[in-house]
């Protein structure tokens, strides 16, 4: 995890849409930076599902959810249509940005180590500096996590 105190990497990739989307667009506002392993597993439906449920909440403190995994621009428009995601999804299939925020890690599943993303929030104030991070967050639960670090 990045430490906070420090100024957020900035980054362009692409969003559902392949449009480029640059963190320092955001200046003067606070982001939620969520990284999730995989579009359509269980875990991140959950997490992604009830980021949409308190966008209006994120939207009332001037927050903006940015959700980053590596799949495709195509996959991610599969999985914001079929849940109605309100918020913006990032993909970034060469790890850049995943690598750069430091949660590409070793994973251990079932016994067989390999290497992927750790489900970690990042809160980023209205300057570009992280605030609050959170590794290894529980996907049902960091939604309302983040929403109360806002406060």
């Amino acid at each position: 995890m990045l430490e906070i105190g420090t100024k957020a990497p900035d980054f362009t990739l692409p969003d559902q849409d392949g449009k480029p989307v640059a963190l320092k667009s955001f200046k003067g506002q606070k982001v939620v930076l969520y990284f999730y392993p995989k579009d359509n597993t269980p875990g991140c439906t959950k997490q992604a599902c009830n980021f949409g449920e308190l966008f209006p909440q994120f939207r009332e403190k001037g927050a903006v959810v940015l959700g980053v995994s590596k799949d495709s621009v195509a996959s991610h428009k599969k999985f914001q249509e079929k849940y109605n995601l309100p918020f913006t999804l990032l993909s970034d299939t060469e790890l850049k940005v995943i690598k750069a925020y430091d949660v590409w890690q070793e994973k251990n599943m079932y016994g067989k180590k390999t290497m992927g993303v750790v489900r970690s929030t990042y809160l980023i104030d209205e300057k570009g500096v992280i605030v609050k991070a959170f590794g290894k967050v529980k996907a049902a639960e960091n939604p309302q996590q983040m929403l109360d670090a806002l406060a």
